[in-house]
């Protein structure tokens, strides 16, 4: 367990990561996209380019922020009896929806885009739009958010088969949003 749990710092290590350079792509879309309409009012000029790069950041915000909002328990969860049941019962819902639904299905995804971002590579695809850009990059994006997806859903299986073996200690905390 001891070498897992490393392997799960280091997945934890590499979403934080992807995280924390997510939150700066943010300001990065931003200054982009106030910079384009400064010059579309000021000068009459805009280029595709610059709405297409706002795209691909945005991709890669929440594709590849995916995985640290996984690592931070802040995802999307359907709560119908989590909140009411022990620390336990949560370990237990978590590694079934794990195991069962998000890495099957983040390995199956992952799967589905490498040949879609291949074919674009290989091809040299660019954008059809006047200015646009080149394809394969928001593409690779998308093989690179869903397989660290999967990498981080491995670690928080790993952190929760620890938590029932007593190897950690785990917050099973869960604020039910407000509604």
């Amino acid at each position: 367990m001891p070498a897992l749990l490393t392997a799960s710092r280091l997945i934890d290590a590499v979403s934080q990561f992807m995280g924390k350079l997510s939150e700066y792509m943010v300001l990065l879309c931003c200054l982009i996209s106030a910079g384009n309409a400064l010059v579309r009012y000021t000068f009459n000029y805009s280029s595709n380019g610059w709405l297409e790069i706002q795209w691909y950041l945005f991709a890669f915000i929440v594709v590849l922020g995916a995985a640290h909002t996984l690592r931070m328990n802040e995802h999307v969860r359907v709560d119908l009896i989590y909140g009411a049941v022990s620390d336990k019962a949560k370990i237990w819902i978590d590694i079934v929806g794990l195991v069962v639904f998000l890495i099957p299905a983040c390995i199956f995804l992952t799967w589905l885009c490498w040949p879609f971002f291949l074919s674009s590579y290989l091809q040299h695809e660019v954008s059809a739009n006047a200015g646009g850009l080149i394809r394969w990059p928001v593409k690779l994006i998308l093989v690179l958010g869903f397989g660290l997806l999967t990498l981080q859903g491995v670690s928080e299986l790993i952190k929760r088969i620890a938590a029932l073996t007593g190897d950690i200690l785990m917050d099973t905390k869960y604020e039910k949003p407000l509604q």
